[in-house]
């Protein structure tokens, strides 16, 4: 046998469909949907033409920040969509369809608006959207299909989580569910305080450093070692987990600069939200060695535990005077999804851990 035999050869992607970036397409379309016509208010008799936007003056006053959203939301939308048509279009054909649901997807978005009180549609916005479908797609058309479900993406998700699609999509929804101002830091599943309005705290004196420092230790504990149970036991787990904190920590820092400001851009990032990170990552260094059994059920009691202390616990009286100065403004249609995103994250992750408790022993 020669040597060459021995030579790597090149790897041909196979013709095949890609589900999940179809799925995915799909999904951000609906949430380009619900972004741009929440909260639904149509007035249909307004006696405004769905099409007087085409005729209408632009905008007196056009500000870089809208302009910079409309190109930004639909950057992701074509980049996307020229995965969604392979194999059966490639290269421009697959550009030219992504450029055109793009333009048609803003297209019906602004038509629609035109019966919302609360939103101006115009051929800006419009352009916009259809510059920023063109540019994801023309980001997308070099990669090639392997980016995304080859070697770059899925099969780095696949060393990790296997089939385990329900804790991937946990995993990724992790970082969106902590944008919404909380409390205490990594503390979702904000849904008791209607419950509990009416218990009497007195002139009880807690110390909030210590109160948020729990409470954060605990969310990121339980939260790490539910997402640990996902995933492969190959898996690196404590350096994919340190580096999804990381991530949500640099999201919500960006996130909380765009809802208040450049300058308040720390300001959750308080005495207590970062020694709750020190003492979780600590914890869940040494409880990653436990079975899967123990660790089920340390996520478990970790989770009930910092559920019940956010939803019984005073807030933080800080954090109450901060909302009480914050101007949605520009992101209030987003804050309203992120703040979805924040109350089901939780209620989620537990119904998948107890549905998924008897398996497992019997992860790869």
């Amino acid at each position: 046998m020669h040597h060459e035999d021995h030579r790597p050869r090149k790897f041909v992607w196979p013709l095949q469909a890609m589900p999940l970036a179809r799925a995915i397409s799909l999904s951000y379309a609906l949430l380009i949907i619900y972004v741009s016509l929440n909260p639904f208010d149509f007035s249909f008799e307004n006696g405004v033409s769905p099409w007087a936007w085409l005729d209408a003056p632009l905008p007196r006053f056009i500000t870089l920040f809208d302009v910079s959203v409309n190109i930004l939301a639909y950057i992701p939308l074509g980049f996307l969509l020229v995965f969604a048509c392979y194999p059966r279009w490639r290269n421009f054909v697959a550009l030219g369809i992504a450029l055109s649901f793009s333009a048609v997807l803003a297209f019906s978005v602004e038509s629609l608006q035109s019966w919302l009180p609360t939103r101006i549609p115009s051929q800006m916005d419009w352009w916009a959207n259809v510059l920023g479908g063109l540019l994801g797609a023309l980001l997308a058309i070099p990669l090639g299909p392997q980016w995304l479900s080859g070697s770059a993406i899925r099969r780095r998700f696949d060393q990790w989580f296997g089939l385990n699609w329900a804790a991937c999509a946990l995993f990724l929804l992790f970082p969106w569910s902590q944008i919404y101002p909380q409390s205490s830091w990594l503390g979702t599943g904000v849904w008791g305080h209607a419950i509990f309005a009416s218990v009497d705290w007195g002139t009880m004196v807690i110390n909030h450093v210590v109160q948020e420092s729990i409470i954060t230790a605990l969310c990121w504990l339980g939260a790490a070692l539910l997402l640990s149970l996902g995933m492969r036991a190959k898996a690196p787990q404590w350096r994919i987990l340190n580096s999804l904190l990381c991530f949500t920590v640099l999201i919500k820092i960006i996130f909380t600069a765009l809802q208040f400001g450049a300058e308040f851009s720390l300001l959750w990032l308080t005495a207590g939200a970062m020694w709750g990170m020190i003492l979780g990552s600590i914890c869940l260094r040494w409880a990653l060695r436990f079975s899967d059994t123990t660790k089920f059920w340390l996520a478990l009691a970790s989770l009930i535990s910092a559920t019940i202390a956010i939803n019984l616990l005073p807030d933080n009286p800080y954090f109450v005077l901060t909302l009480r100065h914050w101007y949605q403004g520009r992101l209030l249609h987003f804050n309203e999804l992120m703040q979805w995103v924040s109350v089901v994250w939780l209620p989620l992750a537990l119904v998948w851990l107890i549905r998924n408790k008897s398996i497992f022993h019997l992860k790869p």
